[in-house]
């Protein structure tokens, strides 16, 4: 077990970004920048116990100030979507970057926590990033400090631990955007995959994929993964869901979810042999298939394009300011905002 630390970069105000690697004794490692807090580098032992970086992402910093498909960033305050760039908390309106059709993604694309240098602390198997974030910045209310802690087991598990305090009622709803390939981020298409969500519901949308509010069954819809399933049976089904999302693009309910962790998801790679098991406390999780993926080149050469890596961004549901029917992600004095995601490998 342990963490190196060693210069990756500096940013564009002129601070210098360190990366940090997790290892332990089975040959795992982790790398991950100050910069977004972004994991860089995700090295897993397969079948026969060799490595392979099983996470999209490029080699240098310069890359990661454009990083338009948000290659492993933690994104805060607010992930996904909120309808018509604006909400309202405790009788006062809030109106944020209209950055997505007339809606809000991932709070703001220049100013999220993904484009800031964190401070970091290092533990003996971990790494804390640390960030404040200033009432009224991108719109939100609030002075928070904001917390994650990557942290690397022995039994292969990589834990993202979040702590946020607000001054002020706001959203907070934090994730992380990491993109997996277990057959390697240099090795094509996801598309055989095999994956299990423990979900029999998801929130459907309308065009600009905001969420209609109903909370639907997946029994009988190309959105049943209880049963695992290749990722690409049904991506391309005729439903009007499926061409919303241009293919997999949704929030999905999390069964039984009641603030304790618990495990979401099994991903397999059937050729290298390698087993994901997703946990998170939260009650949702976007499943994204990478369908938007522009092609763009990446780490050691690699080519990247349309549905070479599938996203798990646990969260709470999207938009779920304008739904009372939706667990809240407001929090602030006397609530923080705590989750636990982990990663583990079988």
């Amino acid at each position: 077990m342990g963490v190196s630390k060693e210069k990756f970069g500096v940013a564009k105000d002129g601070r210098e970004v360190y990366a940090f690697t997790l290892s332990n004794t089975n040959g795992m490692r982790a790398k991950i920048i100050s910069y977004g807090a972004i994991l860089v580098n995700l090295l897993v032992p397969d079948k026969n116990g060799v490595l392979e970086d099983v996470v999209l992402g490029y080699d240098s910093l310069e890359k990661y100030f454009d990083n338009g498909s948000f290659f492993g960033a933690t994104i805060g305050p607010s992930a996904n979507r909120i309808a018509g760039a604006c909400f309202e908390i405790d009788g006062k309106t809030y109106r944020v970057d209209d950055n997505d059709g007339g809606n809000n993604l991932h709070s703001h694309k220049e100013e999220g926590y993904h484009k800031r240098v964190w401070e970091a602390l290092e533990g003996t198997d971990s790494v804390t990033f640390t960030l404040e974030g200033k009432d009224g910045e991108m719109g939100f209310p609030g002075n928070k400090k904001i917390s994650v802690t990557y942290s690397l087991s022995e039994d292969n598990a990589l834990k993202l631990s979040y702590h946020v305090s607000s001054d002020q009622n706001t959203i907070i709803n934090m994730t992380n955007h990491t993109y997996f390939n277990l057959s390697g981020h240099k090795a094509g298409k996801i598309e055989d995959h095999l994956l299990c969500l423990r979900a029999s519901h998801y929130t459907p949308t309308v065009a600009g994929s905001i969420p209609t509010g109903e909370i639907a069954p997946v029994a009988g819809t190309p959105f049943d993964f209880m049963a695992a399933k290749p990722i690409g049976q049904d991506i391309n089904a005729d439903s009007e869901q499926i061409r919303i999302g241009q293919g997999y693009d949704h929030n999905f309910v999390i069964d039984g979810a009641d603030g304790s962790i618990r495990e979401i998801a099994v991903v397999e790679d059937p050729k290298s042999g390698r087993k994901m098991k997703v946990f998170s406390s939260l009650p949702g999780v976007q499943f994204y298939a990478g369908n938007c993926i522009e092609q763009e080149d990446g780490k050691d050469a690699a080519v990247y394009g349309a549905r070479v890596g599938l996203c798990l961004e646990t969260q709470y549901y999207p938009d779920n300011i304008h739904h009372s029917e939706f667990p809240a992600a407001v929090f602030g004095p006397g609530k923080d905002y705590e989750s636990v995601t982990i990663y583990q490998f079988i």
